[in-house]
């Protein structure tokens, strides 16, 4: 027979229960209580909340070094224009917001870290109409940074063409929790042994990693966006375009799997890992196997950017 318990002792039983992950977790906040906690094990979302079973929900993942936050406005924004996609508004001004996370990030003693915004629906129902849920949900964690490996920076990184098409255009621009397709395309790259997985759409065209932005420096020293039709615009990619200030010719347009082969560079970029270079693809060497010039020069001024321009707290 199933216990029933009562509630101190569900109480004292969840608490007793391992929580794998929780030595990562150094504070959060849930916008119902409205206060920060530091104990993992009390981080908790309702069942009913319909970020939980229907993913009707939001994100943005913030990362801080040396105590600066990094790209809190273009952050902000891109939630705030995913939000605005599926009629979802934050239960307090996004200038709240903007504060919650430093709160966070401060309770959090870490020097280092990333800051996980999530803004759902709400609690109050297990349907799927919106209307069970009177009030939108919204939760902000602070966690610790596991950066990558250093040998990916000096031997580069390896990558193949996943078997999930990439999402369709009305979503993939959406900052959407529901992540599965994503999370389906990085199981297959560990099954097979690379480190990422690149989509593309049914015309053969490239579109994204499972959680990065994917470039080629051509064979001109040109770097190629892929258009963003079916994929996120990330804050990072567009970051580094900014800061290179017209050194490096850009150009952005649709971009054919073959073309990756003959690349010169193949580039990710993303908020935990900056920017990397890909030398193998798919099993095939990419240039002279090695990480590119343009690769590094990218990743040196988005960690200067971040000494220079994140916001202290």
């Amino acid at each position: 027979m199933i216990p029933v318990l009562d509630s101190e002792d569900y109480l004292k039983k969840m608490l007793s229960v391992r929580r794998p992950g929780a030595e990562d977790v150094r504070a959060f906040y849930e916008h119902r209580l409205g206060a920060i906690c530091t104990d993992p094990k009390l981080m908790l979302m309702p069942w009913d909340d319909h970020l939980v079973h229907r993913g009707d929900g939001v994100f943005e993942t913030l990362k801080f070094l040396d105590r600066k936050m990094y790209q809190v406005d273009p952050h902000i924004k891109r939630m705030q224009r995913s939000a605005e996609s599926i009629k979802l508004t934050p239960p307090c001004t996004w200038e709240r917001l903007r504060e919650i996370i430093f709160e966070v990030a401060k309770a959090s003693g870490e020097d280092d870290g990333l800051v996980r915004v999530l803004l759902g629906r709400g609690p109050g129902g297990f349907g799927i109409d919106v209307r069970e849920c009177p009030i939108p949900s919204l939760y902000v964690v602070a966690y610790r940074f596991q950066p990558k490996p250093s040998e990916w920076y000096e031997k580069g990184a390896t990558a193949f063409r996943t078997s999930y098409p990439a999402k369709q255009g009305w979503i993939a621009t959406i900052k959407s929790v529901d992540y599965l397709p994503n999370t389906l395309m990085k199981h297959e790259a560990t099954e097979k042994g690379y480190d990422y997985p690149i989509c593309f759409d049914e015309h053969d065209f490239l579109a994204e990693g499972a959680t990065e932005n994917m470039c080629i420096v051509d064979q001109s020293g040109t770097i190629i966006v892929p258009e963003f039709e079916r994929a996120l615009p990330g804050t990072t990619l567009f970051r580094a375009l900014d800061l290179l200030q017209g050194e490096i010719p850009v150009q952005i347009r649709k971009i054919q799997e073959n073309e990756l082969y003959m690349a010169r560079e193949i580039l990710v970029l993303g908020t935990t890992g900056d920017c990397l270079s890909i030398v193998r693809y798919n099993g095939k060497p990419i240039q002279d196997v090695r990480p590119g010039p343009v690769s590094q020069k990218l990743r040196e001024l988005l960690l200067n950017d971040m000494k220079e321009n994140g916001e202290a707290f």
